[in-house]
């Protein structure tokens, strides 16, 4: 077992690492992340599914990592999945039989490297459909970056039985929207199954990660998934200070306390917009003009707070390895008075919104995931924690100022439906509120002149990194080479939570649909990377 320590900044004893690797035989991979998923005797308690992971060698093996949350820390079951034999394809034991969760992630592995899941029942192309003459791009390979050509013929269909048929959604659709196509299964009214193509937004990202800087590897995170930003600069630089601090790396990089108070502030900034983003969508759909014509002036107010302190709208430049780029420009006493009226108006409004039954009577009831379907998938955010889950990486992993400040209690809420996720995305937004308000008043009493950065010493290596964004729990493996990026792979909380989406409609017709896909918001450039 190799034990390695992410650079967070903040103080731990030794032994108290965030998060190891095992590295066992391809044959005993899933066995291992199997009986990791449910508990042993030394760690009673059950881990959760947190992604699967690949990362190609020139050799044409390919590195296969399967990640398990716990509280407190991250624990990776690694594999080295030999080259394919002539005539054939390079396979593992596939872990979706046994861990729903994983389905998405092997079919993206299928996808991406070629590699068979043995025993996935139907390994659908995901997000880089290719025709049989398009070889797979194997991320981390650093081969030479072949045209890709997609198939776009029709999937087979999952639903039969009279009068039943298959409805494209998309890609282009009424109003701002990401490209992505959702098939509807249905024989009129009720939705019996639906399942989304996304690889009209693949941008060939992790690709583009390789042979970075990793300066420049900060700028294509922030534009991974660009209304989580500053969460995917976060895990990405975490990452990086999480290789430094490894064998071989030197000393740890201590980021400085003003940076991390930085960190949280505009993270916590951009969990507003997101979560009044989400509303406004419902807003939308139900009709409600006064209500989004309010809210959505509130989301400009703390996009434009946003931009005054930083200079970016999307709070893009603010994180690098080992701080931030420098103070907000904007003092905090003058935030401060921007956020607190800001805070009461939101609160006055949507106060308003959820006591307007015809607005609510629309949420209640709509788009179910119910607690059991929630933690065999491991849903994630605010998804999971509207389903009865309570994870949140800012209490259970704490990163940047998350050890420093307090972060508020959730009321986890078990009905499931569109009307809980709206109500823990509100409630979120009333403690983001507190949070910024405790930044803020923590920076104002602090020298401009910093310190806000270390220098992050290049190392090679491979680390993790992870941030609570809006969407929920993001990952980022890092891999380091020669002092650039070998291999980079963001999994976004997007991602993970879309594949829960067929299972929101049960009993639902297609005049739902519009809120239960704001319910989720997720983002479509997250999931086809």
């Amino acid at each position: 077992m190799t034990n390695h320590v992410p650079g967070t900044g903040q103080a731990r004893a030794a032994g108290d690492d965030l998060w190891d690797e095992t590295e066992v035989g391809v044959g005993e991979f899933a066995a291992t992340v199997i009986s990791g998923l449910g508990g042993t005797a030394e760690r009673p308690t059950g881990g959760r599914f947190a992604g699967l992971f690949g990362s190609a060698r020139t050799d044409g093996t390919v590195w296969l990592r399967a990640a398990i949350a716990r509280l407190g820390r991250l624990e990776v079951v690694s594999c080295l999945v030999p080259p394919a034999p002539p005539g054939g394809q390079a396979a593992y034991r596939g872990l979706t039989p046994d861990v729903p969760g994983a389905a998405w992630y092997e079919r993206e592995l299928a996808d991406m490297f070629g590699l068979v899941p043995e025993g996935h029942q139907r390994v659908d192309p995901l997000v880089l459909p290719r025709d049989a003459q398009t070889p797979p791009p194997r991320p981390g390979s650093a081969g030479p970056r072949a045209e890709i050509v997609p198939d776009e013929s029709a999937l087979p269909a999952h639903v039969t039985g009279e009068g039943v048929f298959t409805l494209p959604y998309g890609p282009v659709r009424s109003g701002v929207f990401e490209s992505v196509q959702y098939l509807i299964e249905t024989p009129g009214e009720d939705i019996p199954h639906v399942r989304a193509r996304v690889y009209h937004k693949h941008r060939g990202t992790e690709r583009r990660f390789e042979g970075m800087t990793p300066a420049d590897g900060v700028l294509l995170a922030e534009r991974v998934e660009g209304v989580a930003s500053v969460a995917h600069a976060l895990a990405f630089c975490q990452a990086l200070e999480a290789v430094a601090s490894g064998p071989g790396g030197g000393e740890r990089a201590m980021v400085p306390e003003g940076a991390l108070l930085v960190r949280a502030l505009h993270a916590e900034l951009e969990r507003i917009a997101n979560h009044l983003d989400s509303v406004l969508r419902h807003t939308e759909a139900a009709g409600q003009a006064v209500a989004n014509a309010r809210l959505g002036w509130h989301k400009e107010r703390v996009m434009r707070l946003r931009s005054q302190l930083c200079g970016h709208r999307f709070g893009r430049g603010v994180v690098v390895p080992g701080g931030v780029s420098g103070p907000p420009a904007l003092a905090p006493s003058a935030a401060l008075d921007e956020l607190m009226g800001l805070d009461a108006d939101v609160v006055s409004d949507t106060r308003h919104l959820m006591a307007t039954s015809s607005f609510v009577d629309r949420l209640r009831g709509t788009g179910v995931i119910t607690p059991e379907v929630a933690a065999r998938r491991g849903a994630l955010g605010p998804v999971g924690r509207a389903s009865g889950l309570e994870e949140d990486l800012r209490t259970y992993r704490p990163y940047a100022a998350y050890g420093l400040i307090e972060v508020p209690e959730h009321r986890y809420r078990g009905s499931g439906d569109a009307l809980a996720r709206q109500l823990v995305r509100l409630e979120e937004v009333r403690g983001s509120f507190q949070i910024c308000r405790s930044a803020l008043e923590s920076l104002a009493g602090r020298p401009a002149n910093g310190p806000w950065a270390v220098a992050v010493a290049p190392a090679d290596g491979t680390a993790w990194g992870w941030a609570e964004a809006p969407q929920g729990e993001l990952l980022y493996m890092v891999e380091t080479e020669g002092g650039r990026l070998r291999r980079v792979k963001p999994r976004s909380a997007s991602f993970h939570n879309l594949s829960l989406f067929p299972e929101a409609f049960g009993g639902d017709i297609f005049t739902d649909f519009a809120f239960i896909e704001a319910s989720f918001g997720l983002s479509i450039a997250g999931v086809a990377g």
